[in-house]
C-alpha cells in the first residue's frame, strides 16, 4: 500500500526532517505515528501526499512513485489520498454541505468546480457521509458557526465523500477537549473497520495511541525508533522513543460521553 525506500528529507537549512526511512503500510491497517514536537511526524505523513517533499529516496503509493509525480499524475495520486488537519481546513464562510461535496474536487473539471457545479450523486453522497459522523442535522449551517469537534466531524465526511483509499490525519484532536478527541478518533477508527481505509495518524498523546493504534511507529529526530504492534508497546517504550520519562500532558485522558 505504502512503501518508504530509504526516505530523507533535508531542508535547505540543511535540517534533517526524515532520516533514512525504511518501512512498509499494509492496506486496511490504522498507524498511529508517536513522538515530540519536531520529531518528524508532520513530516513523514505531509510526505506521502507530497504536500512536503523528500530529498531522496523512493515513496510509493499503491506501487507508484510519488516522489516522480507531477502535474496530471500527481493530482491523480492526490484523489486517493484524504487528508485531515489540525486546523479543520474548511472554508468558515461556507456551508457545512459545500464543505463536505468539495471532496469531489478532484474528480471534477476546473469550470466544474468554480461554478459549484455537482451532481446529485454528489450531493447524496455528500449527505451520507455527513449521517455517517452524525452532523447532518447541520448540513445548511456556515462552518464558522461549528464547535471544534463539529467542524472536525465535517472535515472525515469531507474525506469520506472524497472515496480514498488511504486517510492522513495530521494531529486531528491537538485543539480538541478529551470526549470531543475520543470522539473523532472512534470515527476514524469505524471507518477504518467499516471501509478496510488505511489510516496514519499522529497523535502526541500516549493513552489515545494505545486505544486505537493496530500498530505504532515512534519517531525521534526525524529517525523511526520503534516500530511494532500495539500489544507490543508499554510506558518504557514511549519512554524510549521521546528520551525522557512520561508526563501528565502525554496522556489526553477523558472518554468519550456516552
Amino acid at each position: 500500500m505504502i512503501e518508504f525506500n530509504d526516505v530523507s528529507l533535508v531542508y535547505p537549512n540543511g535540517t534533517e526532517g526524515l532520516k533514512n526511512i525504511d518501512l512498509k503500510i499494509n492496506e486496511g491497517e490504522f498507524v498511529v505515528i508517536v513522538g515530540l514536537s519536531g520529531a518528524g511526524k508532520s513530516t513523514f505523513i505531509r510526505s506521502i501526499n507530497r504536500l512536503v517533499t523528500p530529498t531522496s529516496g523512493s515513496l510509493l503509493v499503491e506501487d507508484e512513485d510519488i516522489l516522480k509525480a507531477n502535474g496530471t499524475d500527481l493530482r491523480r495520486l492526490r484523489t486517493k489520498i484524504g487528508m485531515i488537519f489540525q486546523s479543520y481546513n474548511l472554508v468558515k464562510r461556507s456551508t457545512v454541505l459545500k464543505n463536505v461535496i468539495s471532496g469531489r474536487l478532484g474528480y471534477t473539471g476546473t469550470l466544474t468546480s468554480i461554478l459549484n457545479i455537482f451532481s446529485k450523486e454528489d450531493k447524496l453522497l455528500a449527505y451520507e457521509n455527513l449521517k455517517r459522523v452524525n452532523i447532518e442535522e447541520k448540513l445548511y449551517n456556515r462552518a464558522d458557526e461549528l464547535s471544534g469537534g463539529q467542524q472536525q466531524r465535517v472535515s472525515i465526511a469531507r474525506v469520506l465523500t472524497q472515496k480514498p483509499k488511504l486517510i492522513l490525519a495530521d494531529e486531528p484532536v491537538a485543539s480538541l477537549d478529551p470526549p470531543t478527541s475520543h470522539q473523532v478518533m472512534k470515527y476514524l477508527k469505524q471507518i477504518n473497520r467499516e471501509d478496510k481505509i488505511t489510516t496514519i495518524v499522529n497523535l502526541h498523546f500516549i493513552d489515545m495511541a494505545m486505544e486505537y493504534a493496530d500498530r505504532i511507529i515512534g519517531m525521534r529526530a526525524g529517525e523511526v525508533v520503534f516500530d511494532g504492534p500495539v500489544s507490543d508497546v508499554t510506558e518504557q517504550t514511549f519512554e524510549e522513543i521521546y528520551g525522557r520519562s512520561i508526563r501528565d500532558e502525554d496522556r489526553r485522558g477523558g472518554v468519550e460521553d456516552e
